[in-house]
This record gives C-alpha cells, sequence and structure tokens, in this order.
C-alpha cells in the first residue's frame, strides 16, 4: 500500500484491531514474528519499506505454500513453517510515487492510499462542522449509523425468508413459523423503510446545512496539497496530514468568529493560509519562498475559476517556434528572436489576436516600455494598455523582459493574497519550542556556512535548560552514544542535540525506530530532540513528517537580514554598552555591513569574484569587539576596529585582492566619524531609503528596520541598477522550471491532452532534423586533406553531430511507440517526454555540445550547425567564415587552425599566438585564408552601441 500520508495504516489497524501484528525490517526479531503469525493465521503490517524488499520476503510473496501429508507448508528462511490460510500480509510504504519492479507488481496487490482532493476536502468539512456546529455532524454521523443498521436489518429480514423457504416441506401455508415470519417481516420492512425515508430526508438536510463550511474545507484540501506537493522540489519538505490538521484546528480555534456564516468562513479562510504560509516558510529555503506563495496563490485563483489555464501555461513555458518560414518578420531590430518567438507565440492565443501587428504599428512606444527600468509598472502600448488584466501582462513582461518576472510575481501575489505573503517571518525559536512537544523532533536543515549550535544554546540558557542540555556531532562510532543520550534526555527531560545527521545516514532507520516509540511511550514533558542534516534523500522520511524543520539559511534582502540580526541582538546585550550613543549606531551599521556582504551575492561576478559564506559567527565576534573596544577607549579607535572586522574577522574569509578592496570600502563608509555626529547619515546613493535611524530604544531600530523595501535596488549595494538583470533571469529561469515541475502530467487545455501535445511537438522536431552527412563520402572528397588537422576536425565534428542526429531520432521515435503503448515507458523516455513537455532540451540530447536554449530555438540551432558542416563535407572547401559556437569541441578546432597556419608558414606551432579584430563588414566582403586569418562569428561582442560596430567595448 502506498500510505505517504498513514491513512493505510489506521485502516489496517482499525480493521484488524486486537489481531494485528506490527513490524518493520529494522527489527530484529521480525522473521520470528512473520513466522508465529504464519503458523496461527494473525495478520501482519510490514511498515516503512522502500522500494527494494527484503529476499528473506520472497517466498510469501511467491506464495510457495506445498502440501505435504495433509498439512500446508512454506520454507522461510532455512525451515519450513505451518501456513495457515487464514494469514494476512500488508506492506505499507511512505514514498509518494515509488518504482516496483514488475516482479514485485505481479506478486502483489498494490494500492494506492494517497489521499485526493475530494476525499480529504470531505475530511476536513467534517472536522471543521464538528468543531463548528457539533450538534450537526452529531447528528449526521447517528443518521449514517441508523440508516446502515436499517439496510442491515433489512437484508437480515431477506436472508431469513429465503432460508425458511429452502427448509419447507409440504404446502407453505400450513407453516405457521414461515407464515407468522412473513407477516413479522413486512410489517419490520415497512417500518424500517419509512424509518429510511424520514433519516435521508434529514441526511439531505443536515448536508445543506454542512455545505455552508465547504468553502473552507475546499480551501484547506487546496493549500494542504500545495504544502505536499513541495516534497517534489526537495527530499526535506515532508508534512504529514496528521501535522496539517492539527493546525487546521488551531486555525478553527484562534480565528475571528463571526455570527454571519459567510464572514466567519472568510476570517476562518483568511487566518487558515496565512497560518500555513508562516508554519511552511520556516522549513523552506530562501529560494522556494516566493515559489510556495506564488503557487498558493495560483492554485487559490484556478479553483476559485478566476485564472484561464491556456494563458497561465503559456506563462509558464512561453513561446516553442521550430519553423520560422511561416513566422511573421519581426519589424523591430532592437528585438532578439527569443523575444519575438514568444510573441508570435503569444498572439495565437485568444486574447493576444494582433499583438505582434502591434509591434509594426506601434514599434517606438514598444521600444519605450522595453527599455524602461520597471515594464511592469509602465502603461502598455495601445489598446493593450486597457485590455490586458495582470496575468495578461504578466505574459507580455514574460515574453519581452525576464529580468523583471520575479517582480511581477511578487505584485501578482499582493494583489491576490496580500502584501504579508511575499515578507516571510523571521525565524523565531522560541515560538518553535513553544510550538513542539516532547514527542515532536526540532530538525534544521543546514545550509553553507551556517552553524545553528549556538544559537540553541543561547536558547537553552534562555528558557532555563542550560544544564540540561547535550549536544553531540554524529560520526562513526557516535551512534551508541546518541542512544544512551536520548534514552536519558526521555526519563530525565533534557535537551538533546544530534548534528549532523547526514554523516551517519546508516544509522537513521535506528533513529526512526527510536523516534517511533516517543510516539508510544510518556516522555518527560520537557525532553526535546534537536536534529540538524544537510538536504539528503536518505533522511527518514517519517522522522521529517513528524518533526518541526527550520532552515537556517540567511534571508533574501536587505531588510530579512536586518531584521534577523536584530533579533539575534538581545534587548539585555543591546543596552549592555556604556556608551549607548556610539553603540547603538555603529551596532545598525554593523548590520547593515553584514547584511550588505551577504546581499552581493546575488549579483554573482559583479557581486564578488568569489563567493565566500559570511556568516553568524562573524556579525556575533564583530558585535563583541565593537562592544568592547568603545567600552575601553574614551575616543573611538576606528582603525583598530576597521582592521579587526573588515581585516581579519570577515576579511579571514576573502582570497581576491579586488573583494578585499571592496570589503575596505564598505568599511570605511560605514564606520567613520560622520556616522556618529552626522544626523540620519546616508548608507547609500539612495538618500531617502537607507540611513542610521536617530538614537533611540531597541524596538525603535526594529521598526525603522520594518518600514525599509522588500526589493532592494542594485544602488542600495553601490550597483549600477542593470547588474542585477543576470541574477534576475537565473530566478526567472528556476521559478518557470520548479513551476513546470508541479504541474500534473495528465492536464489538457481546451481539449488537447499533454499527450497529443507532446505527439505533435515531437513530429515536428522530427520533420526539421536534418539529415545525417555521408561520412565516407566526405572522407573520398577531401581525399588527402582528410588527414591535415582541418580535415580531421571536420570528421570528428561529423561523428558527433551523425550520433546526435541518430539519438534524436530514435529517442524521439521510442517516445511515439511508448504514448502508443506499443513499448515501455522507461525513465529516459519519460524525462524526454516531461523535457518535450516543458519545452526544455532532454538532457541526454545535450551531451554533444551544451546550450540553454529552449527547444525550438535548440531545434534551428542544430540545423543550421549541420548545415555548416554538411556544405564544408559536400565541397571539400573551408568556409571563409566559421561560426564557432557551431564546434562541439572549439578548443580543438582553434589548435587546428594553429596547426595549418604553422605549417602554411613552415614555422613551430609553439611561437603563434592569437590577436584580435572585430570586424565591422558584412560577411559578404569578408575575405581571407588559414594562412593569416580565421574570421570567427558567433563571439559575444557588444559594442558601445550595442551592435558592436564601433569595434570597440
Amino acid at each position: 500500500m502506498i500510505d505517504p500520508q498513514c491513512q493505510a495504516i489506521k485502516w489496517i489497524k482499525n480493521m484488524e484491531k486486537g489481531k494485528l501484528k506490527t513490524i518493520d525490517l529494522q527489527q530484529y526479531d521480525f522473521l520470528r514474528t512473520l513466522e508465529n503469525s504464519i503458523q496461527f493465521g494473525t495478520p501482519v503490517l510490514l511498515q516503512n519499506v522502500q522500494e527494494t524488499l527484503d529476499p528473506s520476503l520472497a517466498p510469501i510473496l511467491d506464495k510457495a505454500v506445498i502440501k505435504q501429508g495433509g498439512r500446508l507448508l512454506i520454507k522461510l528462511g532455512d525451515k519450513e513453517v505451518d501456513y495457515n490460510p487464514e494469514f494476512k500480509f500488508y506492506i505499507t510504504t511512505r514514498l509518494s510515487n515509488p518504482h516496483y519492479t514488475p516482479e514485485i507488481a505481479t506478486k502483489t496487490t498494490i494500492v494506492n492510499f494517497a489521499v485526493k482532493e475530494v476525499g480529504l476536502e470531505a475530511q476536513l468539512l467534517a472536522i471543521v462542522v464538528r468543531r463548528e456546529r457539533p450538534d450537526l455532524e452529531e447528528q449526521k454521523d447517528n443518521l449514517v449509523l441508523n440508516i446502515s443498521a436499517g439496510k442491515r436489518k433489512l437484508v437480515e429480514l431477506e436472508d431469513e425468508i429465503l432460508r425458511l423457504l429452502n427448509a419447507a416441506e409440504g404446502s407453505l401455508l400450513d407453516d405457521e413459523v414461515l407464515v407468522e415470519t412473513l407477516q413479522t417481516s413486512k410489517h419490520t420492512s415497512q417500518e424500517i423503510s419509512e424509518q429510511l425515508e424520514i433519516s435521508e430526508e434529514t441526511e439531505e438536510k443536515i448536508d445543506l446545512a454542512r455545505e455552508g463550511y465547504r468553502p473552507c474545507a475546499q480551501r484547506a484540501s487546496i493549500l494542504f496539497f500545495v504544502l505536499n506537493d513541495m516534497g517534489r522540489i526537495d527530499p526535506m519538505y515532508q508534512f504529514s496530514l496528521d501535522a496539517y490538521n492539527n493546525l487546521f484546528n488551531s486555525s478553527i480555534d484562534k480565528s475571528t468568529h463571526h455570527a454571519k456564516l459567510e464572514d466567519r468562513i472568510l476570517a476562518l479562510n483568511d487566518y487558515h493560509t496565512y497560518a500555513l504560509f508562516t508554519f511552511t516558510c520556516r522549513a523552506l529555503f530562501e529560494r522556494h519562498k516566493l515559489l510556495f506563495s506564488f503557487q498558493t496563490c495560483v492554485k487559490i485563483m484556478e479553483v476559485a475559476g478566476k485564472l484561464d489555464m491556456e494563458e497561465y501555461f503559456y506563462f509558464l513555458k512561453g513561446g516553442v517556434v521550430l519553423d520560422r518560414e511561416t513566422q511573421m518578420d519581426n519589424p523591430c531590430r532592437w528585438l532578439d528572436d527569443a523575444s519575438w518567438d514568444n510573441i508570435t507565440e503569444l498572439d495565437r492565443l485568444t486574447n493576444f489576436h494582433g499583438i505582434a501587428n502591434s509591434f509594426e504599428q506601434y514599434a517606438r512606444d514598444w521600444h519605450l516600455w522595453y527599455t524602461s527600468d520597471e515594464p511592469e509598472e509602465a502603461m502598455l502600448p495601445g489598446e493593450w494598455g486597457n485590455s490586458c488584466n495582470e496575468l495578461q501582462k504578466m505574459l507580455i513582461v514574460r515574453s519581452l523582459r525576464k529580468d523583471r518576472v520575479a517582480f511581477c510575481s511578487t505584485s501578482f501575489i499582493i494583489n491576490n493574497l496580500g502584501s504579508k505573503f511575499v515578507e516571510p517571518p523571521v525565524l523565531d525559536m522560541p515560538a518553535v519550542v513553544e510550538d513542539s512537544n516532547c514527542r515532536t523532533p526540532l530538525i534544521f536543515v543546514l545550509s553553507t556556512g551556517v552553524d545553528p549550535t549556538s544559537g540553541l544554546v543561547q536558547l537553552a540558557d534562555e528558557v532555563g535548560m542550560k544544564n540540561r542540555f547535550s549536544a553531540l556531532s554524529l560520526g562513526q562510532g557516535q551512534a551508541p552514544l546518541a542512544t544512551k543520550l536520548i534514552k536519558e534526555g526521555v526519563k530525565e527531560g533534557n535537551w538533546v542535540y544530534l548534528a549532523n545527521c547526514h554523516l551517519s545516514l546508516s544509522w537513521m532507520p535506528h533513529l526512526d525506530k527510536l523516534v517511533e516509540q516517543l510516539q508510544s511511550e510518556e516522555p518527560h514533558p520537557d525532553f526535546r530532540l534537536w536534529l540538524s542534516s544537510n538536504p539528503t534523500k536518505d533522511f527518514p522520511i517519517s522522522i521529517l513528517q513528524a518533526g518541526l524543520k527550520m532552515t537556517t539559511e540567511p534571508p533574501k534582502g536587505l531588510k530579512a537580514n536586518m531584521k534577523r540580526l536584530y533579533g539575534l541582538v538581545s534587548e539585555r546585550t543591546f543596552s549592555r554598552c556604556k556608551k549607548p550613543e556610539k553603540y547603538k549606531k555603529l551596532l545598525f551599521t554593523l548590520c547593515f555591513f553584514h547584511s550588505v556582504l551577504i546581499e552581493r551575492r546575488k549579483f554573482l561576478q559583479l557581486g564578488w569574484n568569489i563567493p565566500y559564506d559570511f556568516n553568524d559567527s562573524d556579525f556575533e565576534v564583530s558585535e563583541n569587539l565593537l562592544n568592547m573596544y568603545l567600552d575601553e577607549y574614551d575616543e573611538t579607535p576606528w582603525d583598530a576596529l576597521k582592521y579587526l572586522i573588515a581585516g581579519v574577522n570577515y576579511g579571514g574569509h576573502v582570497t581576491d585582492d579586488m573583494d578585499r578592496r571592496l570589503l575596505h570600502t564598505y568599511i570605511n563608509d560605514f564606520f567613520n566619524e560622520n556616522v556618529l555626529n552626522t544626523a540620519f547619515y546616508k548608507l547609500s546613493s539612495l538618500n531617502d531609503t537607507y540611513y542610521v535611524p536617530k538614537d533611540g530604544p531597541y524596538q525603535h531600530y526594529k521598526d525603522y528596520i520594518s518600514l525599509l523595501p522588500n526589493v532592494d535596488h542594485p544602488a542600495a549595494f553601490g550597483q549600477h541598477p542593470n547588474a542585477d538583470i543576470t541574477s534576475q533571469i537565473r530566478e526567472t529561469h528556476m521559478l518557470f522550471e520548479t513551476l513546470l515541475s508541479l504541474q500534473p502530467q495528465v492536464s489538457s487545455v481546451k481539449g488537447e491532452s499533454t499527450e497529443d501535445k507532446v505527439l505533435g511537438l515531437a513530429q515536428d522536431v522530427r520533420e526539421h532534423l536534418p539529415d545525417l552527412i555521408d561520412y565516407h563520402n566526405t572522407v573520398s572528397v577531401l581525399a588527402e586533406d582528410r588527414h591535415t588537422p582541418m580535415g580531421v576536425v571536420l570528421l570528428q565534428e561529423i561523428l558527433r553531430y551523425n550520433h546526435l542526429i541518430n539519438l534524436i531520432a530514435n529517442s524521439l521515435s521510442d517516445l511515439e511507440k511508448g504514448i502508443k503503448g506499443l513499448v515501455v515507458m522507461s525513465e529516459d523516455l519519460e524525462e524526454i517526454f516531461r523535457c518535450i513537455n516543458e519545452a526544455k532540451v532532454p538532457a541526454m540530447w545535450s551531451k554533444t555540445y551544451p546550450s540553454h536554449k529552449p527547444l525550438g530555438s535548440w531545434t534551428r540551432d542544430l540545423v543550421q550547425r549541420v548545415d555548416q558542416f554538411f556544405k564544408w563535407a559536400h565541397t571539400g572547401t573551408m568556409p571563409l567564415i566559421f561560426y564557432l559556437s557551431y564546434f562541439t569541441f572549439p578548443t580543438g578546432f582553434l589548435t587546428a587552425v594553429l596547426q595549418t597556419s604553422a605549417r602554411a608558414n613552415s614555422i613551430s606551432v609553439d611561437t603563434l599566438s592569437w590577436e584580435y579584430t572585430v570586424q565591422i563588414l558584412d560577411d559578404v566582403n569578408i575575405t581571407g585564408n588559414l594562412r593569416t586569418v580565421c574570421t570567427l562569428r558567433e563571439c559575444i561582442w557588444r559594442g558601445r552601441d550595442g551592435t558592436g560596430r564601433t569595434a570597440a567595448l
């Protein structure tokens, strides 16, 4: 039974109550329990199996029962055991989508017990009605029992009559017992039928009253499946249905009550949606928090019928153009081919007919919109400014300015859910402890360079558990000590912290068993089990579902980082310095300094030449230095502070000279006399945004931080406005890829199934696939030149491209057969199916040469690549212009050029070097030969005017 939410286990235990034996493969005596159950015919539940089963279970699965002397025997292990036909064997797995071998599938009956939307909605409706209107739910339960009992009584009467008729002898009229039974049955049947009619009418009225709460159950069901889908993104995102039900019950209790049902439902939906957001965000990495909010918003709108799914799928996938012969010509020179492909495909959607023609009609207006800093806020040209709703405007931004998609998504969430859903709360450790109990593991999901140990020790000190806190880093030989600590903690009420669980994965099944025992034991109320692990798919799912998960990754944005840093500084620490005026201002600049250093990483190589893992320890040490030096000296020791903070503490991470220079530039700006003497000292060129606030209490600084913008302008870091374009495009691609991975593979849009769409795209790719280049004919055309460096390069490229073309043709043919059911869909074919559906290039096709292009552009590019080598192979003459990116091994080609030139000029190849000249001529005017000149195209080059024609950067 596929049982990710433990529904099957509950059903089995309820059905087999009192007789069921529960085992798992981690028990040392599970085979002995199995033997006894087989002999005495008691049911057995084997839980938490993986995709492979223990070989010792094979005889049971094979039903290898033999009859010997009237006895039924089965060989289990090395001995024969009496087999009782009453024996039942249940097997459950927590895996949501396991892949079992055909052998296992044929030997067992596989049942998917994963909860579905409709079923969960019914469960949640019963929960909310039982809490809000217990009288209704009690009546409903009683009626269900009465109706069931009445129907069962009717069946029993019918069976009794049939039994008597079968046993009657002679005339039926002479059988007094039969006649009396018939009369009694008739009377009883009429009474029961009348009761059933009344009960069913009453049930309809109760169901009608319960329907008023269905919007609440529907919303809660949607939210659970959004939460459940997060497990497909990262293996550590596992959430149990039981924990979700507890959260739902908590939302029912804590949300605002209203006399009017509609207002009550609205209040409950709003409260529970945000409660789930805060509950989930502490377990998510920063890169997935916006995605979770966006997916939540989309699913709510989809069920409410407020979303055009055809437009939404275009938003995720963009346009795919394989054949440009039928495509409208691009009227705008400033618009690249990929963007024009998106526009022409967008024009095919019902609400966008005519948008491609508008680029010819309003070319200047579109160019102004395209080059604006914030196109998502600008008015669209022509009639599109008034005719597009918010999602449709996002489609245009997605088509032309991918770097602004994240900002569009944020605005979309704010407008439909509220601004609080784009501001993830800072991790509040005391609140996490309050939400937990002695049976709930607390799990830190680790990030690079972040260690939660110091924060946990500080928390233990604050709540009075410092003397009952034990920490252990797992590794080889630490398992017995870890087991001992847990057992002592359960008895004495200690806090036990087991760090780096990913280094002891072989012990995790035993830890899983210990956590499972906590659910049935009575641990000390103060006991808490803390765990930390890097993300890994081998971490036990049951522990993840039973526990509270927290990520230790620094939050995203200056505002969130500063809010978190002020959370690390307690009010006692804030007021301990003897020079509070200086300390408060310099603490604020230190927080800003630390946040800037962390956030600069988003600019990639424009941020740091080498990415560094600055962490909380750097901040804590710097804060202690600041406090100590201000207390010790009357005059502020600027040089000492700057050297110790930037040169030693943070500078200890930095290895690049230019990065070190940047670090010192920041510290000089944030640590100087003007910070203390100048009111509202500016911390960036954005004068009205980032400054040192006026002196005040601890809460005053936190209030100011809460007013900072959620989105940081590059100028806050001293960067050019275009500096974050690359990082924003990368974030957009990640958003699209992840959202596409969450989409159901069986969906259809306006009558066209996913299979039909994939078949159509696969057929288009096959039609545009270039023919193979005749290798043997090329060898004969080249004749003696086949042994020259350039001839060798050509033949090698032909072999590689022919192999790629054959691979694509064969895989598309197999995919078509797999979709039609003629061959088995292997994992490779499933991956190709998914990629084509998402307009991406399958990984097995990308091994010949790397490319980030979508499927349409990649296919056209492949045709052009093969065409260059086909012309060269057909004529035997090298082209005047080489497209460098068309070579699968450009280094080999460039080396061959050097060798050709060296042989032609009779000089050593080691003495040759490259000189680069940017050509401003058209291709037809270029001349030369490989003795002195090699003309290359497709090199990335943009001049001062954006075209490269100035021949200067």
